[in-house]
């Protein structure tokens, strides 16, 4: 009898110190923040010009961190690093450019990219410090274009489309060139020897008769495209901005995320109320 008293409580008490043990660990566990069904926030490291392709991210950073994706912005002033740096794997997306300016990309330096998405519009404007319609543009006027090829298409569709110009029967316009034109009707001198981001400055320094900018650089650097440019871009404009990255990732989840909210009704309004129709969102 004694050693069976002596055998259940030493059972007894072995028990008591296991549950104190498992006790302990668990107490140690929650300590230290220990949450095995917590799942942690994803990083995404978008790079983006500075307006308004930042600016769009930085309002829809909050309503991904609650959806567990973690915004990281990268802003950039060119048009070349962000896709070396989406080719290197230092983003994971880019958001600057728009469809003909990937694909020429693409085709130019062999990168990997597909169109996760389309995200927004931006007017193209024609500037002027001389005149104030186009029509005031005289005979041999001066007007001053982008450098980059992929702009030309572009900017020569638009003067077409406002009477200026006549390209060439037949041609691919998104991919015009300025020997594509086939009638000039007031002989406009065509320079294009500026790069994208310093044509605010050649037409704030009176450069030319007319410069075409386009609103991200125009925005960026204090211009209103809608009070300041002297003609705009239709707002049906095959030129959307779009959200880029390496083939594959287009189906990732916090992709397919991004793309959700910045095409949000929240993100849409957001636009339209910060830019006044300069930019217009994907509706």
């Amino acid at each position: 009898m004694k050693k069976l008293l002596t055998g259940l409580f030493l059972s007894i008490l072995v028990l008591a110190l296991a549950a104190c043990g498992t006790d302990k660990k668990e107490d140690a566990n929650s300590a230290s923040g220990d949450k095995t069904d917590s799942k942690e926030n994803v990083t995404l490291k978008v790079g983006a010009s500075n307006t308004p392709h930042a600016v769009i991210l930085d309002k829809a950073k909050p309503i991904l961190a609650e959806k567990g994706i973690d915004l990281e912005i990268e802003t950039y002033t060119d048009y070349v690093l962000p896709n070396q740096d989406l080719e290197s794997k230092e983003l994971d997306a880019n958001y600057f450019q728009h469809i003909p300016y990937l694909e020429l990309q693409i085709k130019d330096n062999g990168y990997d990219f597909v169109n996760a998405g389309g995200v927004h519009i931006e007017p193209i404007g024609i500037y002027s410090k001389k005149y104030k319609s186009l029509e005031e543009l005289p005979e041999g006027a001066t007007i001053l274009l982008s450098n980059s090829v992929s702009d030309h298409g572009r900017m020569l569709s638009l003067l077409e489309a406002k009477g200026l110009i006549k390209l060439k029967e037949g041609i691919d316009k998104t991919a015009a060139e300025i020997k594509d034109i086939d009638e000039n009707l007031k002989n406009f001198k065509f320079d294009a020897n500026t790069a994208p981001e310093m044509l605010v400055q050649m037409y704030e320094n009176d450069e030319g008769d007319a410069v075409l900018i386009n609103s991200n650089f125009a925005i960026d650097n204090g211009l209103n495209p809608i009070e300041d440019a002297i003609s705009l871009e239709d707002k049906e404009s095959p030129y959307v901005n779009i959200i880029a990255v390496r083939a594959g990732d287009e189906s990732r989840p916090e992709i397919k995320t991004l793309l959700e909210v910045l095409t949000s009704k929240e993100i849409q309004d957001f636009i339209l109320e910060e830019w006044k129709g300069a930019v217009v969102p994907v509706q």
